[in-house]
């Protein structure tokens, strides 16, 4: 792998405020960024929002403001959420901003320079909602309404400038069947090739009839439809073509999105990047949707997770507790379903599994050494070398299972280390051995390897839960500052390493 990572969220539409979906999406990314940067990667983290298009224009509109207006209160809300959440993002950009438009206008040049645009006129159904057209055929089916909110689909007659998506087709299906894009999981990448081989028209990208956007350079008179103009934004903002940026983190090693963008990220993004003669991107991930409590999200039944329910998530349980329960909510990739039981239950664990080790582990070594480490035993049992396995097995398997953004098994696999730890604990003993002086070299194995297994654990969560897992290795007397993630998963703490006393990581609460 190579010593630079570049990962984006989409960018949002700011013609609201955010709520679940965008915190997941955005908190998965943060897990990432953080993972790669704990690798010792040169990581570039971007999110943002996308603030041109029809749907801005209409909610402004509604409120009485203009779409700027709009768009600069719902990107402070967004911008304070991320400070508040913690999210390590690198840059945030606007596609309002000068420095997209200006690279967006340059986009165009090109595109125009190549004859992969020209002026033509359309008619059909759109979906304004997710800024698309859509065939006679889907729109039927559908019966006239958006697969994806179930309002009615809008009847559009204009001239519009199109983008030979046509052109681009094949070296696009290509791409993603030899996985030089790999399109995840495995089953969206099937969806988008069977889609893609039932043929695909030309891409409208212009609207006369709108004029909250971007100027199309050739033509004043139209600004750009939202799929150039937004997903150039994952080049934009490495100032595309001749930035430093650019040339270092391009191409992107991960877009990761919700499921319904798939297709314009999967197809139209790599299209126009082969119309530039850039390099594509490296992976498009596209995560499932969340219900709540078994049913679609909805205010008027009131299991609508919005932003003042994470927020007392996070005051009840952590911020990090809410992340970990969003990674462990299911395999990722797959659709999720917010149960306050379930999240309760994450918090549980946490505590009776990681932080009971912890616990136990500091206060065994306090209570017989000291709060020293011993050097383990000449002799071991099968079940000290069953657990010496697993602790030296999970630097591989975690690399694994973040090589393939396998995220519920990044933060499990940890989980799972403690679990049987603390199930060694059980069988060996300890407080038993500890009242045998003959036994004192059993017992000096079982300390030190419940230690080992604890700053594994610990390490191995820094991405997931960074305040919690720092802390729990401060107990260890473990600074992570100026160390790697392959350093803190591969060294033992020595012989007379001195830790502290336990503290609780994870207290117990009482949820009415």
């Amino acid at each position: 792998m190579e010593d630079r990572y570049y990962i984006t969220t989409p960018i949002y539409y700011p013609n609201g405020e955010p709520h679940l979906g965008h915190v997941y999406t955005t908190l998965c990314a943060d897990v990432l960024a953080r993972y790669h940067r704990w690798c010792g990667r040169r990581t570039w983290f971007l999110t943002g929002t996308d603030e041109h298009g029809i749907k801005m224009v209409k909610t402004a509109s509604e409120k009485g403001i203009e779409p700027k207006q709009l768009a600069d209160q719902n990107v402070a809300v967004f911008e304070s959420l991320w400070r508040e959440l913690k999210v390590t993002h690198d840059d945030f950009i606007r596609t309002s901003s000068d420095r997209h438009k200006a690279g967006v206008t340059r986009i165009v040049h090109q595109m125009l320079d190549r004859g992969d645009i020209y002026r033509g006129s359309y008619e059909g159904w759109y979906d304004e909602g997710q800024e698309e057209f859509v065939t006679e055929s889907n729109a039927k089916e559908a019966d006239y309404k958006s697969v994806v909110s179930g309002r009615p689909l809008v009847r559009y007659k204009e001239p519009t400038y199109f983008f030979r998506l046509t052109r681009y087709v094949p070296q696009v299906i290509q791409a993603i069947e030899s996985d030089q894009i790999k399109v995840r999981p495995e089953s969206r990448k099937n969806e988008v090739l069977s889609k893609l081989k039932q043929g695909v028209e030309d891409l409208s990208i212009s609207r006369a009839t709108l004029k909250w956007g971007v100027p199309l350079p050739n033509d004043p008179d139209h600004v750009l439809y939202v799929w150039i103009d937004a997903l150039s934004n994952y080049i934009t903002a490495l100032d595309y073509p001749d930035g430093d940026k650019y040339k270092t983190f391009w191409p992107v090693d991960n877009h990761l999105i919700g499921k319904e963008i798939l297709w314009f990220h999967a197809v139209y993004w790599p299209a126009m990047l082969m119309s530039l003669g850039q390099p594509l991107p490296r992976m498009v991930f596209a995560h499932g949707w969340w219900t709540a409590e078994g049913k679609k999200m909805s205010k008027s039944i009131g299991n609508f997770i919005d932003v003042q329910k994470l927020r007392a998530v996070v005051g009840t349980y952590s911020l990090d507790a809410l992340r970990y329960y969003l990674l462990r909510a299911a395999p990722f990739g797959s659709d999720l379903d917010w149960k306050d039981a379930e999240l309760t239950n994450a918090y549980s664990e946490l505590g009776n599994v990681v932080g009971n080790l912890l616990n136990r582990t500091l206060n065994m070594l306090s209570k017989y050494r000291e709060g020293r480490i011993p050097a383990p035993g000449q002799a071991t049992s099968e079940a000290d070398q069953s657990l010496r396995r697993q602790i030296d097995t999970l630097a591989g398997e975690l690399a694994c299972a973040y090589e393939g953004v396998e995220l519920q098994k990044c933060a499990l696999l940890p989980v799972e280390l403690a679990r049987s730890a603390n199930a060694y604990i059980d069988a060996t003993r300890p407080f038993s051995l500890a009242k045998n002086p003959s036994e004192a070299e059993a017992l000096n194995t079982v300390l030190n390897l419940c230690a080992q297994a604890c700053k594994r654990i610990l390490s191995a969560l820094l991405p997931v839960l960074p305040e919690k897992a720092e802390s729990g290795l401060r107990q260890l007397g473990v600074v992570v500052q100026g160390q790697t993630l392959q350093s803190l998963l591969s060294e033992d703490l020595p012989s007379g390493h001195l830790v502290s006393r336990a503290e609780v990581l994870f207290p117990r609460i009482e949820v009415k």
